[in-house]
C-alpha cells in the first residue's frame, strides 16, 4: 500500500543526516579538545593492550564517518565506521552499563545503542537516491 509523501529515499536521508550530524558533534567536541580526548582515549586504548594508534580511530568514528553518511558519500562504509567506533566506545567506557537502566527506565546506553544500529541500518540501506554518490 502506497502512502502520500512515501520514499524510501527521503527515509534514508533523514536516517544518515540524523546519525552522521547527531555523532559529528561529539567528533566536533574532540577536535576541539583534541589533546584531551586524545589522551583520555590512548589511555583506555592502552589498558586494553592495544597499540595507541588505534586511539585515533575515534576521529574515523566520529569525524570522517558523519561527514561520508551526510554527504551520502561511500555511506555504507561510514555506516561500518560507525559500528566500529561504537563497538570501541561500548568496550572501552561502557562495559558496566551494558545491562543497566536509566531511572526513568530507559536503557543506559540508549545513545550509543542508536549510533550503533543507525549505523548497521545505514551499512544495509546504502545512502539512498538523495546523495552524492548514490549507492
Amino acid at each position: 500500500m502506497k502512502y502520500p509523501l512515501q520514499s524510501d529515499d527521503a527515509g534514508k536521508l533523514i536516517l544518515r543526516l540524523t546519525v552522521g550530524t547527531l555523532i559529528l558533534l561529539h567528533g566536533i567536541s574532540k577536535l576541539r579538545n583534541l589533546d584531551a580526548a586524545t589522551a583520555g582515549i590512548t589511555k583506555q586504548v592502552m589498558a586494553m593492550g592495544l597499540p595507541t594508534f588505534v586511539a585515533y580511530g575515534v576521529y574515523a568514528g566520529e569525524v570522517l564517518a558523519p561527514i561520508l553518511l551526510i554527504l551520502g558519500f561511500f555511506a555504507r562504509i561510514g555506516g561500518l565506521l560507525v559500528v566500529a567506533n561504537m563497538i570501541f566506545a561500548i568496550v572501552l567506557v561502557h562495559t558496566s552499563q551494558l545491562f543497566m537502566l536509566t531511572k526513568q527506565g530507559g536503557w543506559q546506553l540508549e545513545l550509543q545503542g542508536f549510533y550503533l544500529l543507525g549505523g548497521l541500518a545505514i551499512y544495509f540501506l546504502g545512502s539512498g537516491r538523495f546523495a552524492v554518490r548514490p549507492d
